[in-house]
């Protein structure tokens, strides 16, 4: 399988990085309470001195939505969304192991990660604009049609499991507790975003192989290097 963005991605966003890693071996049953501590208090440091919309890498995302045409106090990146959910309620919603990692980490990064089960996936996954014909599953079972030209995760099926790049993944390919394999992706948009993908990918991989038996496969994405097979 292969993940990349479309050419059209880098020609629009040549800020944009993104890092992506492949893991299998996936089980509900991980401890990873004290990773999610320490990144929650990490985030807990950068929010006692500035909101979220301060951050560099939430201004980064705001502009990149603006720059599709969408309110970005409408829709968030996922990363946005976390962190002001976080300061609101001082407490990170518990879903799954991985996911819960996943999203502590994009806390302390203050960059959005999203996370696909591969079994769900058909074919490879591109992130790209819609034509308009793709179907998009909600978690509350809808189904729903991207808007043409809006930035979707597209699969060879047709099927977009993310809406508006960054800010809403799909029922259909969220991870559950049947998940065995799963990609995961990071984007960034801000000025120092190459060196913090390249953080968070380090990082990440660090903590996936201390909980889970397989080491990730991980990459990391630019125009010159866009393709991660996995």
């Amino acid at each position: 399988m292969r993940f990349n963005h479309a050419a059209a991605m880098w020609q629009t966003f040549p800020e944009l990085r993104a890092g992506a890693l492949y893991a299998t071996g996936i089980d509900a049953g991980a401890d990873v309470e004290a990773a999610i501590t320490s990144f929650g208090a990490i985030a807990d440091t950068r929010l006692a001195g500035a909101q979220e919309s301060e951050f560099p890498e939430i201004q980064a995302w705001r502009r990149g939505f603006s720059r599709m045409g969408l309110k970005p106090t409408q829709y968030r990146s996922a990363s946005e969304a976390l962190l002001r959910r976080f300061r609101q309620e001082q407490a990170q919603q518990r879903l799954h192991p991985l996911v819960d990692l996943c999203n502590a980490v994009s806390l302390a990064f203050a960059i959005p990660i999203a996370v696909f089960d591969v079994e769900k996936i058909g074919g490879d996954l591109e992130v790209r604009p819609a034509t308009g014909h793709e179907t998009y599953l909600t978690f509350g079972g809808d189904i729903e049609h991207p808007e043409p030209n809006e930035v979707i995760f597209a699969d060879s099926e047709g099927r977009a499991h993310a809406r508006r790049w960054t800010n809403r993944q799909s029922g259909l390919s969220a991870v559950r507790q049947t998940t065995r394999s799963v990609l995961i992706v990071a984007e960034a948009l801000h000025a120092s975003a190459e060196a913090d993908i390249a953080r968070l990918v380090a990082t990440l991989a660090d903590h996936l192989a201390k909980a889970w038996p397989a080491a990730p496969k991980a990459a990391l994405l630019s125009a010159a290097s866009p393709r991660f097979e996995f």
